[in-house]
C-alpha cells in the first residue's frame, strides 16, 4: 500500500507538470497569434502606403511627360519665329501680311496650349507637393511602424527564446523526474517480485510443514491406536487372570 501511494503521488506530480507545460505552450501561442494579427494589420497599412507611392510615381511620370511636351512646344515656337524672320527677308509685303496672320494664329494657338499646359503643370505640381507631404507623413509613420515592428519582433524573439528555455528546463526536469520515477518503479517492482518470491517460498515451506504435520499426526494416531489395542489386550488378559484366580481360590 505504501508503494502504491508513492506511485500515485509520482503520477499526480507528472500529470501536474504536464498540465503546467501545456498551459505555458498555450499562453505562448496566444501571444504569438496576437503579435501576428498586429503585424498583419500593419502590413495592410504598409500596402496602402505602397499604393500611394505608386500613384505619386505615376503623377511624377505624367508631369515629366507634360514638361517634355512644353519643351517641344517651345522648340516649335522658336522654329516658327525663325521661319517668320526668314519669310520677312524673302517675301514681299503682301505675302508678309498673310504669313504674319497665319503665324499670329499659330502663335495664339500655341500660346493658349502653352497656358493650358502651364495651368495643368501647376495643378500637377500642387498635387505632387500635397502627395509629397502625404508621403513624407506616411514615411514617418512607416518608420515608426517599422521601429515598433522591430521592437515587437525582438520582444517576440525574446519571449520565444524564454519559452523554449522554460520548455527545455521543464523537459529536463521531467526527464530527471521520469528517470527517478522509472528507477523507483524498478526498485519497487524488484521489491514486490522479491516479496512474491519470499511469499511463494514461505507458502511452499508452509505446505511442506503441513504435509509433514499431517503425516506425523497420522503416525501418532496409528501409534495411539496400537497402544489402545495393546492396552485393551492387557486389560482382557488381566480380567482373564482375575477370573482364573477367583476360580482357583
Amino acid at each position: 500500500q505504501k508503494l502504491q501511494t508513492v506511485v500515485e503521488e509520482l503520477k499526480s506530480r507528472y500529470e501536474r507538470v504536464l498540465n503546467e507545460n501545456k498551459k505555458i505552450k498555450e499562453n505562448k501561442c496566444l501571444e504569438v497569434d496576437k503579435v501576428r494579427e498586429k503585424m498583419e494589420a500593419e502590413l495592410k497599412e504598409l500596402e496602402n502606403v505602397c499604393d500611394l507611392l505608386k500613384a505619386g510615381e505615376e503623377k511624377q511620370q505624367k508631369l515629366m511627360f507634360w514638361e517634355r511636351i512644353c519643351t517641344q512646344i517651345c522648340k516649335t515656337f522658336r522654329e516658327l519665329q525663325v521661319q517668320v524672320n526668314s519669310c520677312v527677308t524673302s517675301m514681299g509685303s503682301l505675302c508678309l501680311e498673310d504669313e504674319n496672320c497665319n503665324i499670329q494664329k499659330k502663335y495664339e494657338d500655341l500660346k493658349r496650349q502653352l497656358g493650358k499646359m502651364e495651368f495643368q503643370n501647376e495643378e500637377l505640381a500642387c498635387q505632387l507637393r500635397m502627395q509629397d507631404q502625404c508621403l513624407q507623413c506616411h514615411k514617418m509613420k512607416l518608420e515608426e511602424k517599422i521601429a515598433e515592428y522591430n521592437a515587437l519582433d525582438r520582444q517576440l524573439e525574446s519571449a520565444l527564446k524564454e519559452g523554449r528555455k522554460m520548455v527545455a528546463e521543464e523537459q529536463e526536469k521531467m526527464s530527471h523526474k521520469e528517470q527517478a520515477f522509472q528507477t523507483k518503479l524498478l526498485v519497487l517492482e524488484t521489491e514486490v517480485r522479491e516479496g512474491e518470491e519470499e511469499k511463494n517460498q514461505l507458502l511452499c515451506i508452509f505446505h511442506h510443514n503441513q504435509r509433514q504435520h499431517e503425516i506425523h499426526l497420522k503416525e501418532l494416531e496409528n501409534s495411539l491406536q496400537k497402544s489402545e489395542n495393546k492396552n485393551q489386550s492387557i486389560q482382557n488378559y488381566v480380567q482373564f487372570l482375575k477370573a482364573a484366580y477367583v476360580t482357583m481360590f
